[in-house]
């Protein structure tokens, strides 16, 4: 509608100031009107949705309304008339959406509906908000659950560790009953160190290095079970201080952004849903999960190195006994063998002797003179006879003299050599003892050794990956 003046009658009878002074008022009210229809005829309709994220300039519509009340400030005089003119509801309202699609006019004030948006923006911010703020969390709760994850399986290793030890411990006090147990031989000659006495040296320094290796790792891998747990509490802390913005959100609402987190989480920002501080924990929570993995991974190698070292010198040290006790065995046979022929050489020497003595008694005649048979005697009448004649003498007596010496010298020999074997005899029943005493002692020792040793320390699967280990380092040897 176009606002038209009215012509004025040309006869005028009142004061010609009085008369100007209304057609300017007039003309300053027409001038306005056409500037408010100017104004309200560029408008468009009504926005599609109020719930439109809305970003409004409060300096441009400061602006604006400054303008506004200067330009009523300026009429004065007919302040009524343009007050009762701007005061009247336009017939459609303004949108102010920058980045909408649609014509954006600019008007003098906001539209009807600026409530409404400016509540459905700060709803779309804030669930913006909260849902990247709910991805952080899912991810922190995830780490936190992969940190708990690793700390069960780094506390299973630790565990392992704990029964190594134990079996160690076992061994070195077997070990230890095992030497004690060789001490207790009887004769000197059997406690000489031989062989065993060296394996079972080598044996208890072999323990001891294991056992010092692995108490090692063993604090090693409790100082990580500290940092994961430490790890874990921060994930959780960090989760549930992001959580605290998340009580009117559903706890599902983050179930398909999983594969998001990675690419949506760059960059971070005190104020931002990814803190410096998630960011933080995060790295160093990942860097501790993979060195707890390589710490696993070196403490199952060394377990299996461990049992494979620790059967090899059991085995080693049984071996020896072995073969000591058959080298016992063996020797106590022999020494059965030697004595009885010593005892037999025995006997027949005493027989022996007593022969030559009963000679040597038939030699030297009786004692009594009056026992003396005459035809013993060397002045029976033959041999008085015999003698008239010079030159002839008979040797009788000095062949008895001679064959009394030699007999004499036999006899002395033969009981020097009754002696001697009564001596080896006792020496060799004495070694004889001592061996049985001493295999007794070894076979005491490798039933212990066998006993006491603890095949179900470690798990099985442990166990068989040292057994693959050690065949196969024996097929390259």
């Amino acid at each position: 509608m176009q606002v038209q003046s009215v012509p004025l009658g040309s006869v005028t009878i009142g004061p010609q100031s009085w008369h100007n002074q209304t057609v300017r008022s007039i003309r300053r009210a027409e001038r306005l009107v056409r500037q408010t229809q100017a104004g309200c005829s560029g408008t468009c309709s009504r926005p599609r949705s109020c719930t439109t994220a809305v970003r409004v300039s409060p300096k441009r519509t400061e602006d604006k309304i400054e303008d506004r009340t200067t330009e009523e400030e300026g009429y004065g005089e007919n302040g009524d008339s343009t007050c009762r003119d701007k005061m009247s509801r336009p017939q459609t309202t303004g949108t102010m959406f920058p980045n909408s699609t649609q014509r954006t006019p600019m008007v003098p004030f906001p539209p009807s509906s600026w409530r409404e948006q400016c509540a459905g923006a700060s709803i779309a911010v804030a669930s913006e908000y909260m849902r990247r703020v709910r991805e952080v969390e899912g991810q922190l709760r995830r780490q936190a659950g992969r940190v708990t994850q690793e700390g069960v399986k780094l506390e299973r290793e630790w565990g392992h560790l704990e029964k190594m030890l134990c079996s160690l411990r076992a061994d070195l006090k077997v070990n230890r009953r095992s030497s004690e147990g060789r001490n207790k031989r009887p004769s000197t000659a059997e406690t000489v160190r031989d062989g065993a006495d060296y394996l079972l040296a080598c044996e208890r320094r072999e323990l001891a290095e294991l056992k010092q290796d692995l108490e090692g790792v063993l604090s090693n891998t409790l100082s990580h079970l500290q940092a994961l747990g430490q790890c874990s509490r921060q994930l959780l802390d960090c989760a549930a201080e992001r959580a605290r913005v998340l009580d009117l959100l559903p706890h599902s609402g983050s179930a398909g952004t999983q594969g998001l987190s990675a690419q949506t989480f760059t960059r971070t920002d005190p104020i931002s849903p990814f803190t410096p501080e998630c960011k933080q924990v995060l790295e160093s929570s990942t860097l501790t999960v993979s060195q707890s993995q390589q710490l696993r991974g070196n403490i199952r190698r060394m377990l299996t190195s461990a049992i494979a070292r620790q059967k090899a010198a059991h085995r080693s040290v049984n071996d020896g006994l072995v073969k000591k006790i058959a080298e016992t065995v063996s020797l106590q046979q022999n020494l059965t063998l030697m004595s009885a022929a010593t005892r037999q050489a025995m006997f027949r020497k005493q027989r022996q002797i007593n022969c030559i003595r009963h000679s040597h008694d038939r030699a030297q005649g009786p004692e009594y003179s009056g026992d003396v048979l005459s035809r013993e005697k060397l002045n029976r009448p033959l041999v008085e006879v015999y003698h008239r004649h010079p030159g002839t003498q008979l040797p009788e007596a000095a062949h008895l003299i001679q064959g009394c010496a030699v007999l004499r010298r036999c006899l002395t020999s033969s009981e020097d050599e009754l002696s001697r074997l009564q001596r080896s005899c006792l020496h060799l029943l004495g070694n004889l003892q001592g061996k049985n005493a001493a295999s007794q002692v070894d076979s005491a020792v490798l039933r212990m050794r066998r006993q006491q040793v603890d095949k179900r320390a470690m798990p099985a699967f442990i166990q068989q990956a040292a057994c693959k280990n050690q065949l196969a380092l024996s097929c390259v040897q």
